[in-house]
């Protein structure tokens, strides 16, 4: 049976949600099309996340070394073609994260395979993997079909599919041993600096409300920092918010932000500019609120209201009875 490789992302002992997103999507691709769907661990004190994946695969291969303690993409390249050569995944799959940009590339010069970065979406048509990705700054969507190779790989972007639920799957996990010797090491790690850091954690908010250039001025902030206290949503904006230093960068939503993954969106004059909707598109619900009916934030929105914000937030708010 052929299986589909989901390289597993952990920083400082905890899974990425990257992960689990994309054991999400593999899952659906693997049932339907008679696929095993492998994890692939590389790390060193690494038993803690062996349980989390074994419900989410069939197999967990677990490369542990003391060199993968923290990410090396030179090593993790030549530990994971060793793998493939082994196992022929069908594809494998990475996060379009920090740790994606790096090993990805490096990883498609080593075994020769077809890359597609920053993919949204998988589809397979007779029999054939085609990747939905952006172009022109993601003004455009177009479908991408490869080459006939033994193996594709592909990046992920981060929020693009839901997180896979445990208990799907009762997975062996596999211990494994390399049969070529790692290459030395050329870089050395520092420490982690978490430039995103700070007082909320925007991707993990269930319901935000997020405000844009609409709103003006900085000192109407105030009024929406007390709608978004008054309905028990989480603060976001978009990037112009920020570069004005009206709040700090966490807050913010898009491809130089963060991509979010909320139950519910509202978009407060937010004009909808596509680097700002690609951080949303795996949000449940949007709605949006924008004087200009033409704002290509209606284009996503499951919801609008073509007003200015400032007369729907006081009737929002006398709703509430706050």
């Amino acid at each position: 049976m052929k299986t589909l490789f989901v390289v597993v992302e952990h920083r400082q002992g905890a899974i990425r949600d990257i992960t689990f997103e994309m054991l999400g999507k593999a899952g659906e691709i693997c049932k339907t099309h008679n696929l095993q769907l492998t994890a692939v661990v590389l790390g060193w004190e690494v038993e803690s996340l062996l349980n989390p994946l074994s419900e989410r695969a069939d197999t967990v291969v677990v490369l542990k070394r003391e060199e993968f303690k923290q990410f090396d993409a030179d090593l993790y390249k030549e530990a994971l073609a060793q793998l493939i050569v082994e196992y022929q995944p069908w594809a494998t799959l990475m996060g379009q994260t920090s740790w994606g940009l790096d090993l990805a590339p490096c990883l498609a010069v080593k075994t020769g395979f077809p890359l597609a970065t920053d993919c949204l979406d998988l589809i397979i048509e007779n029999e054939r993997l085609t990747a939905l990705r952006q172009r022109y700054g993601g003004k455009i969507f177009t479908k991408v079909s490869f080459k006939e190779s033994l193996g594709i790989l592909l990046t992920i972007r981060p929020g693009a599919f839901p997180a896979d639920k445990p208990g799907t799957y009762s997975g062996q996990i596999i211990q494994k041993e390399l049969a070529a010797p790692l290459p030395q090491l050329r870089k050395k790690f520092l420490e982690y600096l978490d430039s995103g850091a700070g007082e909320i954690d925007i991707a993990q908010a269930d319901f935000l409300i997020s405000v844009g250039r609409g709103v003006g001025e900085e000192e109407n902030l105030t009024e929406i920092k007390e709608f978004v206290q008054a309905m028990g949503g989480t603060l976001s904006c978009s990037r112009p918010i920020v570069d004005k230093k009206w709040l700090p960068k966490y807050h913010q939503v898009g491809t130089s932000g963060k991509s979010v993954k909320p139950k519910v969106y509202l978009a407060l004059g937010i004009s909808g500019a596509f680097q700002h909707v690609a951080g949303i598109s795996g949000a449940g619900t949007v709605i949006a609120v924008n004087r200009d009916p033409k704002a290509p934030i209606f284009r996503v929105a499951q919801y609008g209201v073509v007003a200015d914000m400032f007369k729907i937030i006081p009737a929002l708010r006398e709703k509430l009875g706050a």
